[in-house]
């Protein structure tokens, strides 16, 4: 048990180095939690993307699942704007297999101020969904400026992902707005577009032919500005590229349960990601299993040593490790890098749609991982855990689901924290209580583990954002939303007024 006393509640940050990693991928920042765009259908002609100039597809390591196609987008016409064209896209109908789309660029710095809407074509039934809109936004995570992380040279823009379930074809258009008008902030907190929160664009009554004065843009959970009509679009971010992500297997039956057992080969990096919960559980083990709470505080002592007095803990609930939802260790950057203790708890929401199955769910989790990293050239998942909206809570950035494990999730605040999403987009949508009960239960343990009271406040210092400068020390409530560290709607409107509930809930089951 001397791992977890090392590694997590009294030693600095540092890099551990794993045994025997294979790492192809760079690191770099956290994650999406932005909520979906609505906007309305572009009225564009389809254009094929020329095969010749797609990447290959990114496998996996042996026996484990999944791969990426990464298709350029071709300007739709002939316009250009300082050399881009603001109109950028393409329509492939057939010859695909994927499940989760997003769009990158190749400067990380750069936003897209624009749109981008995408639908595709069902593998089960061939036929085409209707436009679904894409998160733009998705600066408001990402690892702490200063850190190596954030200094990764293989880094991407990004849109947030959308799950879109399997499909075989696609059609995708991106269209710049004016960025020179004013209007609300960019990431702020007061306008709502007009969007659902499975993803899927309504009328806003706008159409392209500028019938109003005015328009709203970058709306969703990320609030909007205000363009004038017949303003020039801004040039688009060079490099735009469709990202089509296969998470590797066909859904299971409707019933099955999620992290159902496999087994494919341990290889060198995923021994390593499993050595760091064998304190919890055995080498290899597809999920740590629940403990009632006296097993729980017997389990605390051997980790932490004796307390003098009744240790406030939380039974520990069941996880899916790593193992168990198949993830492919070769993608991550090697090592693992560590906090001093865990502080506060960050609670986000994935902004990918809500249409997924809880046997999905899995898939759904591999889908993200295999997008920020193998796509945006993030070193790992950003959030240290996963739940899904049937309750099931998921490992998520390797490196011990009890140890301090430095994540990338709420940019200036992931020192001292954890990020915890819950898989879907609620802005609008109500979060199932099955969710809300599995953060409850999460935080109660996991913060227990380090002394921490979710119904308290506590102080990190800010590593910089766009609401605190960096130094600044700011006092947060133990389990916050994202957008209590950075100007963001994340974890959506719905689900952020659920955290009371969420802090009561695990007080209660801490004995407090």
């Amino acid at each position: 048990m001397r791992g977890f006393l090392t590694s997590s509640l009294g030693a600095p940050s540092t890099t551990a180095s794993s045994i025997g990693v294979s790492a192809t991928a760079v690191s770099a920042i956290g994650v999406a939690c932005a909520a979906v765009l609505a906007l309305p259908l572009l009225s564009l002609p389809a254009v094929a993307a020329p095969a010749a100039h797609a990447a290959p597809a990114r496998p996996s390591e042996a026996g484990v699942p999944g791969s990426t196609r990464s298709l350029p987008l071709v300007p739709l016409s002939r316009e250009r704007v300082l050399g881009a064209a603001p109109v950028q896209g393409l329509y492939r109908p057939s010859g695909e297999h994927f499940s989760l789309v997003g769009v990158v660029w190749n400067d990380p710095g750069t936003e897209l101020h624009g749109r981008v809407q995408v639908r595709t074509r069902s593998a089960r039934t061939g036929e085409w969904s209707g436009w679904q809109d894409v998160e733009t936004h998705n600066a408001d995570h990402g690892a702490d400026p200063g850190t190596a992380e954030r200094r990764a040279r293989r880094l991407r823009g990004a849109t947030a992902p959308l799950w879109v379930g399997g499909s075989e074809g696609v059609d995708v258009r991106v269209r710049g707005v004016d960025g020179g008008a004013r209007g609300g902030r960019s990431g702020g907190r007061g306008a709502r577009g007009s969007r659902t929160d499975g993803g899927r664009a309504r009328d806003s009554g706008i159409g392209d032919g500028g019938a109003r004065d005015s328009r709203t843009v970058g709306g969703g959970e990320h609030g909007g500005r205000t363009v004038e009509a017949g303003r020039p679009h801004p040039p688009l971010p060079s490099g735009l590229r469709l990202e089509l992500v296969d998470p590797g297997d066909e859904a299971p039956p409707e019933g099955a349960s999620a992290g159902a057992p496999r087994t494919w080969p341990l290889t060198g990096a995923a021994r390593a990601a499993s050595a760091a919960n064998t304190d919890l559980a055995g080498f290899g083990a597809l999920e740590i299993p629940a403990l009632d709470k006296r097993a729980t505080e017997r389990e605390l002592a051997r980790l932490a040593g004796p307390v003098r007095s009744k240790p406030y803990i939380g039974p520990r609930p069941r996880i899916v490790t790593r193992r168990g939802w198949d993830a492919d260790e070769s993608l991550r950057e090697g090592g693992f890098v560590y906090a001093k203790k865990v502080k506060v708890a960050f609670v986000h929401h994935t902004a990918s749609g809500n249409t997924y199955t809880c046997a999905q769910a899995p898939s759904v989790v591999r889908s993200i991982y295999r997008y920020h990293v193998a796509s945006m050239g993030w070193g790992d998942i950003g959030y240290n855990f996963l739940v899904d909206k049937c309750g099931t809570i998921y490992e998520g950035r390797a490196g011990g689901v009890a140890k301090a494990v430095l994540g990338a999730h709420t940019l200036g605040f992931n020192n001292n924290s954890m990020g915890i999403a819950v898989i879907g987009s609620y802005g609008a949508t109500k979060p199932p209580a099955a969710a809300v009960t599995a953060v409850a239960r999460l935080t109660a343990w996991k913060l227990g583990l380090f002394g921490a009271d979710p119904r308290g406040k506590t102080y990190l210092t800010s590593g910089g954002g766009n609401l605190y400068p960096k130094g600044k020390n700011v006092r947060l409530n133990v389990i916050s939303g994202h957008r209590d560290g950075f100007a963001t709607e994340c974890p959506g409107k719905r689900l952020y007024a659920r955290l009371g509930t969420a802090r009561s809930g695990a007080a209660r089951y801490q004995g407090r």
